[in-house]
This record gives C-alpha cells, structure tokens and sequence, in this order.
C-alpha cells in the first residue's frame, strides 16, 4: 500500500478506481510506484493478492483521484483478483516489449476484463521496457495497430527513466474523465468506481491497509 498526502482527505471532485493489469514480471508496480511517487525499485519483487496506491491530478480544472490498483498477474491469484474489476473505470493493461510472450497473453488479459469489468471501462495498452530497445521482441507498430483495432489507448514507456510514464496515465485519466463527463459511467460510486463530489466521504468501499504498508513483493518483478 502506498499512501500520499491526499489519501486520506476528500480534496477532489472526481474519485476513479483503474486496475494494472498483465503478466508477472512486466514492470506494473514500479510503473504504479513512477507515478504515484516518483520512485523506481530495481529489486522489485512480485506483487502477491492486490494492492493500490493514489495520486490526485488536474484534469480541465478539476481535480480527480486516481486511486490504482496493482494486481498480481501469477495464475494463481487470477481468482483473488477477478473481484477487483468491479467499480473498475479504468485499465492498463501492460507487456514487456522484449517479452513477446507477455505481449500474446494482452489478449487473454482484455478477455477476463470483458467478463468482469464494466462494459465502458476505458483501457490503455502500454509497451513497458521501453529502455530495452537492444531486446526489443514487439514491434511498436505491432501493437498500436492491435490498440487501433481494440479501441485501447496505446503508449510505450520506461518506469526506469520515466519516460511516457506521466503520459500514460493522464491519457488514461483524461479518457476516463471525458467517459464520466458523457456520462457513460455510473455515478453512484460503487465499490471505488467513478464519483464525482457530491458523494465524497462515501465513494470507497473497499477497506485500506494500514497507513505504515507498503506494497507487496514476493519475488522476481518489475
């Protein structure tokens, strides 16, 4: 669990549950630790169960909480996690780009979301390792055209520089937004999915860790 300043305030208007999700080992919690603290851990290790961390940015003026779950891609956890779909608004869905194999199992990934998730949720694909280009396995044309013809948001970026990090997850967070603003989405704040500030002070449900726990590491990640 990582907790920042805001965690614990209602200092937003908007409040969106996105789940990481994608094989072990692909980068997804040194992604989610990039953005929500600037921070890379070269001895990451495996998430064990789900865990999630929060950061609030501004989108349009306002301000919107992104609460991001990190889920355990290891087979055998897919039944822990299948439950954490629910209220879900938005989803990366990461690969290794120098491991072809996490790239053929996005497929795999994108059909468990369409048999848990909510029929709008707004999912990013993102090339993770992009500062492997010498180990490159995925082209990157590959994959925008497989994004292109699964109306996924498509993005290669480095947890380890930084790069496209930020990118990555405010296209999500804008794309989610601009769903919300349709109305798309329910707005009724179930289990930690979209609200906006009418409801804040009763929009997560789920129960948090205590402050002082860290995200899970069991072994060989990220």
């Amino acid at each position: 669990m990582s907790d920042t300043a805001d965690d614990y305030s209602y200092d937003y208007e908007y409040l969106f549950k996105i789940v990481l999700i994608g094989d072990s080992s692909v980068g997804k919690t040194n992604l989610l630790s990039r953005f929500t603290r600037d921070e890379f851990n070269p001895d990451s290790r495996a998430t064990i169960g789900v865990e999630f961390a929060t950061r609030t940015v501004e989108i349009d003026g306002k301000r919107v909480k992104a609460q991001i779950w990190d889920t355990a891609g290891q087979e055998r956890y897919r039944a822990i996690t299948a439950a954490y779909y629910r209220g879900a608004v938005g989803a990366l869905v990461v690969y290794d780009i120098s491991n072809s194999d996490s790239y053929e199992s996005v497929s795999r990934w994108l059909t468990e979301m369409k048999d848990h998730a909510d029929a709008n949720i707004v999912i990013a694909l993102v090339g993770n390792k992009s500062d492997l280009e010498h180990l490159r396995a995925v082209p990157t044309e590959e994959a925008k055209n497989f994004a292109a013809e699964n109306n996924l948001v498509f993005t290669e970026a480095s947890a380890l520089n930084a790069e496209n990090v930020e990118l990555t997850f405010h296209q999500l967070i804008k794309s989610i937004y601009e769903m919300v603003s349709n109305r798309k989405f329910d707005m009724d704040g179930g289990e930690g999915g979209a609200t906006n500030n009418n409801l804040k002070g009763n929009t997560i449900t789920l129960t948090p860790a205590p402050k002082d726990q860290k995200i899970s590491k069991g072994s060989n990640c990220c």
